[in-house]
Formats: structure tokens, sequence, C-alpha cells
């Protein structure tokens, strides 16, 4: 009765916890993958180099709680949820994930690739409204030649200029990072008063939600996201 039910992100604590096993497994096939809060409320973190991104960096970030790239925007960002809290709202942002070390030709065309599986999990976390891969919605500003990532060989590695792709074509990996983006919304349970009805008396009413409400719920989803990506890709890879 109390709570979101099963729309709650309590219900996140087992998709965390069946991630961490997964990441142990991955990082033994030495694939690391970590998070940053990119933005909220319009404050913007610095992004993922989409080519050259650091073990060092993902584990870095999957290690501190709120985690940024740049931390000269932490605290902005954090004004910006207490500003939230005081006037009793909430704020929304986007988490940033990448994967580094999947090797070329993982995942599936159709509904068995990495952008369906990933997403299918990822659209499970309450509050997610949009997910981007690579280039993501920018492409679409972007002529065939731009978002075309050229290919050269490292040695005797092949390897992309660019990652527009965000490291999956056709739903199979490239072996360049996966790269993408998850978008929440504000947290709807706020005290601010809001205009609603009651179902019982049929009238117009008034709803105002009491309890303790995160003005901001991102800084606590980076390790959703990133257990999402390590499940998605240990049951394709298996």
């Amino acid at each position: 009765m109390r709570g979101g039910g099963h729309f709650s992100g309590r219900l996140t604590a087992p998709l965390v916890f069946a991630g961490a096993v997964c990441r142990q497994i991955l990082q033994r096939r030495g694939i690391f993958i970590g998070a940053h809060v990119s933005s909220i409320a319009g404050i913007s973190d610095t992004p993922f180099h989409p080519v050259d991104i650091s073990e060092s960096l993902l584990l870095d970030l999957s290690s501190t709680y709120f985690s940024v790239i740049n931390q000269e925007v932490q605290q902005t960002m954090r004004d910006k949820i207490e500003a939230a809290r005081v006037a009793q709202n909430s704020v929304g942002g986007v988490i940033e994930c990448a994967a580094i070390g999947v090797p070329a030709g993982i995942g599936n065309p159709l509904f068995g690739g990495i952008e369906q599986i990933l997403s299918s999990i990822l659209f499970a976390i309450p509050a997610v409204k949009g997910v981007e891969f690579g280039a993501g919605f920018g492409a679409a500003d972007m002529t065939g030649s731009e978002n075309n990532d050229a290919y050269f060989y490292d040695d005797d590695v092949v390897k992309t200029k660019t990652n527009h792709a965000g490291g999956i074509l056709g739903g199979i990996s490239t072996g360049m990072p996966i790269l993408f983006r998850a978008a929440f919304k504000p947290t709807p349970s706020i005290s601010l008063e809001q205009d609603s009805v009651d179902l019982i008396a049929k009238t117009d009413a008034k709803l105002s939600v009491h309890g303790r409400h995160d003005p901001c719920i991102v800084p606590r989803a980076v390790p959703v996201v990133e257990a999402a990506a390590a499940i998605a890709l240990i049951n394709m890879m298996n």
C-alpha cells in the first residue's frame, strides 16, 4: 500500500545485485563498465570521449557516489537539486554509460541486437523515458558521410576514427566502446500541490504527496544503469 509498489526505485536493488555479479565476470574477460551523471536540470558534465575511454576512468566513476567527470559541475548540480527540494519540486537528468573491451561480433540483428536487449532492461528502470546510442538523435542532423565511422588498422586491430555508432552497428558490436545515454524524468512524487481527480467522488481534486521522496533520482540511478549494461552484455556473450 505504501510507496510506488512495482514502480518504486526500491525494486532496482535486485537489478544492481545481479549486475554486480555480471560485472565481476565481465571484468575477468577484460570488459569494464562505468557511468556518470551527464546532466541534471540543464547543467552538463563533460561527456565521454567517444573513442578513447580508459579503464581507470570507468572504475573511478563506478566507485564514486554522484559520479561526474568534471568535478567543478557537481556542486552546481547539487545546488539545483537543493533548490528543487526547497520548492517542494523535483528535477530530472541524463546518465551516460560506456563499456570498453567488448569484442566485435557480439549481438544479433533485429530483436536480438545490443540496442534492443539493453533498451528493454533500461526501460524497466523506473523514470527512464529515453535511450540513445552513440550520436543518438544528433545523427538526424548529419549527412551519411558525417555519421559514418571511418575504419583503419591500428597494428592488427580494426578501429574507427569516430564512434557515432556508439560501438554498435546492426545490433552487433564493432569492437569500439559501447556508448549510450538514458534520460530520467523528474521524480513525480512531490509535495507541491497538483491538480488531480477523486475517482470515488468523480470530482476534481488537489494532490500533495507526503513522505520522503528524492528531489532528483539521477545520482542514485548511475549504478542501476551500469548494472543494466552488465546484465545485457553477459547474457549476449554466453
